[in-house]
């Protein structure tokens, strides 16, 4: 029998949790019913992966495909949670385990984030010359999850009709968001829509919303507007089916991940995950770049 485990990151926000949970049941009746599907936790929530693994073996699992319910390929992706798959094969010798991929670039992600401009009134069809869009990330340390974060950004600029759209970070690394609105009102942008691309909703969000009432003050000839965040939009169910079917099928780039977590651990030893003070700060470890 084989199983679905998806991971998501975990939230200290209890509703951030409680939206994953609540996207992976609505989920499941689309999926094989022949299939164990769970839900687990990186951090800050239970269940564990570990105890996830457990729940889907006890079940009669002999196949565990581990799909993580992440924007963007660093860390977590690449260190957290394959250590976790790597401590359950030496658990289950009789289990076969295999990791799927992140979310990443993918088209259905694109047209999440112009459902949110949508959402937040502007019109994805029409020509917005004094328009600028700010796409914010989370930020972090590993060069290739920041990179895809440009090419995001670049992507949603070749479907839009805006003069700029522009990237930014919560925190970690540069540009911070200070700069990148800075940036979009040197350009010339009379309207500026930020668009968090954050799954879970957490502090990080409200922090937004004080910052828009901020930068309303102090430039007062710009319109100011926040889209709503990336989140569990009903199109993100068909890029995770995508990515379980790629992992169930031996499609998924995950194997090479595991492998590339195997060498790192020989070298560097175990990847311990511990928890962050606060988690909406992550730095992803600068090592993680290197694995490929």
């Amino acid at each position: 029998m084989k199983a679905v485990l998806f991971v998501g990151h975990g939230s200290r926000l209890e509703a951030g949790n409680e939206e994953v949970r609540t996207f992976v049941k609505r989920m499941t009746p689309l999926m094989d019913p022949r299939l164990i599907v769970e839900t687990c936790f990186l951090e800050f929530a239970s269940p564990t992966i570990s105890q996830g693994i457990d729940t889907c073996v006890k079940k009669g699992a002999d196949e565990v495909v581990v799909i993580p319910i992440i924007l963007l390929h660093a860390g977590h992706s690449k260190l957290h949670i394959p250590a976790e798959v790597v401590d359950a094969e030496e658990r289950y010798p009789d289990v076969t385990f295999t990791y799927g991929q992140t979310i990443g670039v993918h088209p259905e992600a694109l047209k999440i984030l112009i459902d949110r401009l949508g959402e937040a009134g502007l019109d994805t069809a029409a020509e917005h010359p004094d328009t600028a869009i700010l796409l914010i990330g989370r930020g972090g340390s590993d060069v290739d999850a920041n990179s895809d974060f440009y090419k995001i950004t670049r992507l949603l600029w070749e479907e839009l009709n805006v003069k700029w759209v522009e990237s930014a970070f919560m925190g970690v690394t540069d540009p911070l968001v200070d700069e990148g609105i800075e940036r979009c009102v040197k350009l010339g942008a009379k309207r500026v829509i930020m668009l968090p691309y954050f799954l879970f909703t957490g502090i990080l969000m409200e922090r937004m919303g004080k910052m828009v009432l901020r930068y309303k003050e102090q430039y007062p000839q710009c319109e100011f507007t926040l889209a709503d965040y990336f989140g569990y939009h009903p199109r993100l169910q068909t890029i995770l089916r995508e990515r379980a079917m790629e992992a169930l099928e031996g499609k998924s780039s995950g194997d090479q991940d595991i492998e590339s977590y195997r060498r790192y651990a020989e070298e560097h030893g175990h990847a311990h995950h511990h928890h962050h003070h606060d988690h909406d700060h992550h730095d992803h470890m600068q090592g993680a770049g290197a694995l490929k």
